[in-house]
């Protein structure tokens, strides 16, 4: 079960970190370098916002729940 825990764990952290590098800060982020520019096209600057905003908090949560339940676990 830890095994399994530890898989999904290592997967919500690479999502995570895909998640905080597309996001688009003042400063100008990678959303425009690969693409973002169409992307706020084809969805409206706001939208794509908003859903990588929430993506980014919905993979947070769950990788503080995932390492609640493997430290019960272990």
């Amino acid at each position: 079960m830890i095994t399994i825990i530890t898989i999904a764990i290592i997967l919500v952290c690479i999502l995570l970190m895909g998640a905080v590098l597309i996001q688009n800060p003042k400063g100008g982020g990678l959303d425009s370098t690969f693409g973002g520019g169409g992307a706020n096209q084809m969805f409206g600057a706001a939208k794509s916002g908003d859903f990588i905003e929430k993506f980014t908090w919905y993979c947070a949560i769950a990788l503080f729940l995932l390492c609640v339940l493997a430290s019960y676990t272990a």
